[in-house]
């Protein structure tokens, strides 16, 4: 029980009541604090005003010539909160009618230092004014006549301020009982609201499971909540895509592997039984030394695609791209030397900034694969030249072409549109993966145009630098 109360106040729905409870309070308190001070200051006011009103009404009643007033008769007109107490020439006290009875002495006192019209206040917060009265004179029922020289009208506030206070012990109860419905329904629209996350937890915890089609429920009212389930929902196919590319790349490598470590297996077995001699067994050896070489070109390439997925930094240096295509060329023209194979470049060349060995590696793998995967006589061009912000790289050929339907799989890893020969030349299915990973960390792009019978247009796209050009010699 404790640990799911410990759990409430850390999800959302805890955190939010809580929030919300608190916000509440804090503003009931804070405007009950404001109104008694507003409503004390209006008390204290309207006393000081009503003590005004009767010192005007007393002192034109004294001026009006002399007075006499029966005692228990004044003491009805006033009734609470009002009282009276009158004082003689000498400042004895005469009578406290009222409210002012029990206040007798601390009244005289302030009396003797205050000044006619002075507002006074008691210890007890009871508000006063001394009136001058000559001529007045009381009259009481049980006694004679007093001759009353001063009046002290005298306003008790504590009887209204008492009302306030039941007022506001009415309103704190109001209060409390606001919180616990306010408290009950903050808990249903939290439910309501926050339903959209419990589904999409349930959702993610399926997904977690190894539901791979599971995702997110989202809906078409492009809410906070269905904008976070959307955005969730490509990462987990962001994901689901990383695995299978995953498993498909541990698939092939290993398939991969398999072909070359079974050819080694199958001759040392051959002549672990004795079945090579002479001139099988140098066979042999060279067998197995190509089938190691490919084993090491595979780890090799391999090795290169994962660096260039952690995306290190390549080597990065100015460089003549027209130069680097150049070498390529002539190189290809000395091993296929009965194919057409032409180049042309800006005369200024095409200056990129980049790694030249890999940029060259780029340049021989498109170049290689139009000379090795085309029938004899198949003419072959790389041209450079400027392209707006760019430098273009075109390896044409006129060779068979690529089948539509295989051109958007071309830099797959391990894929081959014709396997047997692609092993043929001791290709890995590599070569255009490395091609697309060295591009793209290079900041370019590269694009395939090819239609069966016609030959095939590979692009290479890099960004240029603005250092000075020039000419290219030799």
């Amino acid at each position: 029980m404790r640990r799911r109360w410990r759990r409430w106040q850390a999800g959302i729905r805890g955190r939010l009541l809580v929030g919300f409870l608190m916000l509440f309070v804090l503003a009931l308190s804070a405007s009950g604090v404001i109104t008694a001070f507003l409503v004390n200051d209006y008390i204290s006011d309207r006393s000081v005003d009503k003590l005004r009103e009767d010192e005007r009404r007393i002192t034109a009643l004294v001026r009006s010539g002399p007075q006499t007033i029966n005692s228990d008769q004044f003491e009805t007109m006033l009734g609470p909160p009002l009282g009276v107490m009158g004082l003689d020439e000498d400042g004895d006290i005469l009578f406290a009618i009222g409210t002012s009875a029990g206040r007798e002495y601390e009244l005289a006192r302030l009396a003797n230092s205050a000044a006619r019209g002075q507002i006074m206040k008691t210890s007890d917060d009871v508000v006063a004014v001394l009136i001058a009265t000559p001529g007045m004179r009381m009259t009481y029922d049980d006694r004679g006549t007093d001759d009353v020289a001063q009046l002290i009208l005298v306003n008790d506030v504590n009887v209204d301020r008492d009302a306030i206070v039941g007022f506001v012990g009415s309103m704190a109860a109001i209060a409390f009982i606001a919180v616990i419905v306010l408290m009950a329904l903050a808990l249903v629209v939290l439910q309501i609201g926050l339903r959209p996350l419990s589904e999409m937890a349930q959702a993610a915890d399926a997904i977690a499971e190894g539901s791979r089609d599971e995702r997110l429920p989202v809906s078409d009212r492009n809410a906070e909540t269905d904008v976070l389930a959307a955005a969730v929902n490509r990462a987990f196919d962001a994901q689901a895509r990383a695995e299978d590319r995953a498993r498909t790349f541990a698939a092939d490598a290993s398939h991969e592997l398999r072909t070359p470590l079974a050819t080694i297996s199958g001759w040392l077995e051959l002549y672990r039984q004795g079945g090579l001699s002479g001139e099988d067994v140098e066979q042999a050896v060279a067998r197995i030394e190509d089938e190691v070489g490919r084993i090491r070109l595979l780890v090799e390439e391999l090795g290169l695609l994962a660096r260039l997925d952690t995306g290190l930094p390549l080597d990065s240096q100015p460089l003549d791209l027209a130069r680097l295509a150049e070498s390529v060329v002539e190189d290809a023209r000395v091993i296929y030397s009965e194919l057409d194979i032409t180049f042309a470049a800006p005369p200024d060349g095409l200056l990129v900034r980049g790694d030249a060995a890999r940029l060259q590696q780029v340049l021989r793998n498109l170049v290689g694969n139009a000379v090795q995967h085309n029938p004899p006589g198949t003419q072959v061009r790389l041209t450079l030249h400027h392209h707006h912000e760019e430098e273009r790289v075109d390896v044409i050929d006129n060779g068979t072409g690529i089948p539509a339907a295989d051109i958007p799989r071309l830099f797959d890893r391990f894929w081959r549109a014709e396997a047997s020969r692609s092993r043929d030349y001791g290709g890995s299915g590599l070569g255009l993966a490395i091609v697309q990973a060295i591009v793209r960390a290079h900041g370019g792009r590269i694009t395939v145009n090819s239609a069966v019978g016609h030959g095939t247009t590979v692009t290479l796209y890099l960004p240029t630098t603005s250092l000075t050009r020039a000419p290219i010699t030799g």
